[in-house]
């Protein structure tokens, strides 16, 4: 049976300084790994048999009405600006319009070299693939803004990385679009404002129809952010790679390289293996989500004919993201406690728990899982520390209106925990997929408490993951 996918593509009818059109460079077998039967729905995806999405989503055979383009952007990486970076590993295949009638790109990661590889091979191995799999899915689950994953393919190929050959595979990626920061900084550096102009108009057309020219834009790309890194503030979540170019004017999560959820609470918590100096650490996070946004600002005035009078709207813009990002994070960590409507004191009241949880390497979800399940001493080592904070807590929950319901609503009970993944990849790479299954599906419902208690345990000593890593 054949796949058919519904393309209906508007970016490669862009200029065509944009990107570069590129097709995937076929492998050498191909086998399905997981494939996403509800996303496909949405997508006005028919599933066909395995042999047939397992060619097309290994980038075997280009689908009919595909137009295959690897996407050019710039980016700072670490604070550093790079001038030239794009799609190295990965091509989009093209568009469709689902069937809530919104416009989401299918691309594929790992498929192969492109104009933009530079020394890359354009591959992926089997442990991204999965990990960044899971990972979307559950922040999909968790309600939170996110690229999804729609396939896994292993390519039966063996790619060579820092730890030796890996298994190759293929993840097929969803997202509202891939237009990134670092896509309008690319065109802004060369002063190329005739391709920077026709980027602007596509993305307030396909993004934020309702924006009055680039200070509009900036705007709505500036409300998402603050409440996408809320959210992530809210589950623990530490994305690792907060480049300009991994950040999204969609406002979803984009590119799940050596991302975690912390276990034990620590804000400067790091896993990233290339984050040496904490430039993305958990509290660093509202921080750099400003500064990512004060050089889209930048990219944008280009389009200014006059900068100077123009400046001025742009530096209030992204000067205010502050207290959206603070009204946001009190919003989400408020619920957590109970709280429909934050009040003066309650910002204090979620400070001093979080300081009370940093204090005794309290488990972040766990911790706040157990305010609704009057276990919130059990997580502590000295649980006398708390009498103080639960006794205020205990106060101003008391008006509330079902305060349990709203606490087991905000905070979830299974999260995808960085040993667990290890784990599954582990089994995978032997091919057993049995652990990425159980994993997936107690994901799927991350508010009810799993069957298996084990998968909402916070890891032992012995289990704990202290460093993650990108896996190009």
């Amino acid at each position: 049976m054949t796949l058919h996918i519904p393309f209906d593509n508007s970016f490669a009818r862009l200029p065509e300084n944009l990107f570069s059109r590129t097709v995937p460079t076929p492998v050498s077998t191909s086998r399905l790994l997981a494939f996403n039967d509800g996303l496909a729905e949405e997508l006005g995806i028919a599933r066909a048999d395995d042999d047939a999405m397992a060619e097309i989503f290994a980038g075997n055979r280009v689908p009919d009405g595909a137009e295959p383009i690897a996407q050019v952007y710039a980016g700072h990486q670490f604070g550093t600006f790079n001038p030239q970076l794009g799609d190295g590993r990965a091509i989009l295949l093209g568009e469709v319009v689902d069937r809530a009638g919104q416009r989401r790109d299918i691309q594929l990661k790992g498929s192969g070299r492109t104009p933009f590889s530079r020394m890359g091979d354009g591959r992926a191995w089997m442990g991204p693939v999965l990990r960044e799999y899971v990972v979307s899915e559950a922040m999909h689950a968790l309600g939170i803004p996110t690229t999804r994953a729609l396939a896994a393919v292993a390519t039966g190929e063996q790619i060579l990385r820092e730890q030796g050959p890996m298994p190759g595979a293929v993840l097929t990626r969803v997202a509202a679009s891939h237009i990134r920061v670092g896509t309008f900084q690319y065109f802004a550096a060369r002063d190329d404002r005739d391709s920077l102009r026709a980027l602007t108009d596509y993305a307030i057309a396909r993004h934020a129809p309702k924006a009055e020219g680039p200070l509009g834009l900036l705007e709505s790309v500036i409300a998402r952010q603050s409440q996408l890194v809320a959210k992530w503030m809210g589950v623990g979540f530490i994305h690792g790679v907060m480049n300009t170019d991994n950040t999204s004017i969609s406002g979803e999560t984009i590119d799940y390289g050596p991302c975690a959820f912390m276990d034990g609470f620590h804000p400067a918590r790091t896993f990233s293996s290339i984050d040496r100096g904490g430039r993305y650490a958990y509290e660093n996070q509202p921080d750099i989500l400003v500064w990512n946004m004060a050089q889209l600002a930048t990219a944008l005035l280009v389009l200014e004919d006059d900068r100077d009078s123009a400046l001025e709207g742009y530096t209030r813009a992204v000067h205010g993201m502050a207290d959206q990002i603070r009204t946001a994070w009190e919003q989400v960590f408020c619920a957590k406690l109970g709280i429909a409507e934050p009040q003066d004191g309650d910002a204090r009241l979620v400070t001093d728990l979080l300081t009370l949880m940093a204090n005794q390497d309290a488990d972040f979800t766990n911790t706040f899982r157990s305010l609704s399940e009057g276990t919130l001493r059990e997580q502590f080592t000295d649980p006398a520390a708390l009498d103080a904070w639960h006794e205020l807590w205990q106060s101003r929950i008391k008006g509330e209106d079902a305060p349990i319901e709203r606490m087991r609503a905000a905070n979830p009970a299974v999260i995808p925990r960085n040993h667990r993944i290890e784990a599954m990849i582990e089994a995978a790479v032997e091919g057993d997929m049995a652990p990425f299954h159980a994993l997936m599906s107690a994901l799927q419902s991350p508010y009810t408490d799993p069957d298996d208690p084990a998968l909402a345990s916070a890891p032992t000593p012995e289990e704990e993951i202290e460093a993650t890593f990108c896996g190009t």
